[in-house]
């Protein structure tokens, strides 16, 4: 059984998703968005870091895992954006969580089944995925698909791994 925090990391909103991992089963925990509510960047970065201190002390997740920086057009927004996870991050490691990072296109991959899914389509496949009566707000949606892709990931890896330990005794010849 495990907790995990996924994070949407954002410099105005931050979304966040908790769920529990027990065997293949996702069962919903929370989630919800960090709005900052200062114009400078220091004062959101501040905000961000206290938003995602104050989740991980109501969860006590086990592991956290956030979508990493994609570099689009603008230099300015990408920066930015990497100083909001960071800020994430610090409060992870703060509380000395485990830090996993995902790409955009992978975690789309894992929760959708294609990474150019748009975002109504993560909106959707996480409301049927977690079984949630409605439909998840965007940035708790990505927050959301972020911990589900880790999920994944994580049981794909546990698997392979035991394969591996199979192989190398000769049990898959």
């Amino acid at each position: 059984m495990s907790v995990i925090l996924g994070i949407d990391p954002g410099s105005r909103i931050t979304g966040y998703g908790v769920i529990r991992q027990v065997g293949r089963h996702l069962e919903y925990l929370g989630s919800g968005c960090i709005r900052t509510s200062v114009e400078d960047i220091p004062g959101r970065l501040k905000q961000i870091y206290a938003g995602v201190s104050e989740v991980i002390t109501q969860f006590q997740p086990d592991v956290f895992a956030i979508e990493e920086v994609f570099m689009g057009k603008n230099a300015s927004s990408a920066l930015k954006l990497g100083q909001a996870r960071g800020s994430a991050i610090v409060a992870a490691v703060n509380a000395d969580l485990p830090v996993n990072e995902y790409a955009a296109r992978l975690i789309k991959q894992a929760v959708v089944g294609t990474g150019g899914a748009d975002k109504a389509q993560v909106q959707h496949m996480v409301r049927s995925v977690l079984k949630l009566p409605g439909k998840p707000q965007a940035d708790a949606a990505d927050a959301l698909a972020v911990a589900i892709c880790h999920a994944h990931t994580h049981k794909t890896l546990v698997a392979m791994a035991g394969q591996a330990r199979g192989a190398r005794r000769g049990r898959y010849r």
